[in-house]
């Protein structure tokens, strides 16, 4: 078997991603910028094996489009989601593969990835089974999924959710949870296969008004009627962080009024 990064970079060199992200596996990466254009390169390894980088540019926007676009030109048996600001460890092929190894009926493993204590929304310390209602603190740069299952679960990334789209976050967390509601199983792993840098978020610009709202739509998407209980569970869990510079109640009508309107929706 082999690991098959699908990355997702804006405005960025085929060498120079391949070179800071540390990769060392095949991989798909999807350029946003303002052209469009394909390259491909081959990274010799020390066992005489080669690996293929595949890069495409697009001039279309959105983490969502990238993730759907990498997906559709998937070759690998596992495929790993990363983003531009990810540094992979030396081996988290290796890493990953016996993991699946181990655990032969998870369609998906969900890996630690090292990230600066005040972005962290978990970490994992034991293999345990992922379930629909604890499946939303995890990021899509720790997903590792069989490429057949993917391709099977006909699961893709919102394009209303995440950087350049109009909600600013949550993608992950809900293609996450139509590939539980199909059915497939999703374990953790307490392995760390990478770290994230420190950098500008391209969609998080502090716990205000727009924070709050896009996360009551998100959370209608996620969880239906439980939307309500279960943001109010969110807000009071995380209310030293979320609520440092708003009131809670405050907080707790933008998140209802998020809630209202992607009801609407429908």
């Amino acid at each position: 078997m082999k690991v098959e990064v699908l990355a997702s970079v804006m405005n960025a060199s085929l060498r120079e991603t391949v070179q800071h992200m540390n990769l060392q596996s095949d991989a798909v990466i999807i350029n946003q910028c303002d052209r469009l254009g394909q390259e491909e390169m081959q990274i010799s390894q020390e066992n005489g094996e080669a690996r293929t980088i595949r890069f495409y540019s697009f001039p279309d926007r959105g983490i969502g489009r990238s993730r759907n676009e990498a997906i559709l030109r998937a070759r690998g048996d596992i495929c790993l989601f990363s983003d531009a600001d990810i540094v992979y460890e030396d081996g988290y092929e290796t890493a990953i593969l016996a993991e699946f190894e181990k655990n032969p009926q998870a369609d998906m493993i969900i890996f630690n990835i090292e990230v600066e204590e005040s972005r962290r929304t978990y970490h994992i310390a034991e293999r345990k089974r992922v379930h629909w209602y604890n499946c939303g603190r995890y990021g899509a740069v720790s997903f590792a999924v069989r490429r057949d299952s993917l391709l099977a679960s006909g699961s893709t990334f919102s394009l209303l959710f995440g950087g350049g789209a109009k909600y600013s976050n949550g993608e992950d967390s809900l293609f996450l949870a139509e590939f539980l509601r199909k059915g497939y199983k999703v374990y953790t792993a307490p392995v760390t296969i990478g770290r994230e840098e420190a950098g500008d978020s391209t969609w998080f610009h502090g716990y205000n008004e727009k924070f709050f709202h896009d996360r009551g739509v998100l959370y209608h998407y996620l969880y239906g009627r439980l939307a309500g209980p279960l943001a109010l569970r969110f807000l009071y869990a995380h209310k030293g962080t979320l609520c440092s510079e708003v009131t809670i109640k405050q907080a707790k009508q933008w998140m209802r009024d998020g809630i209202r309107e992607a009801g609407k929706r429908g």
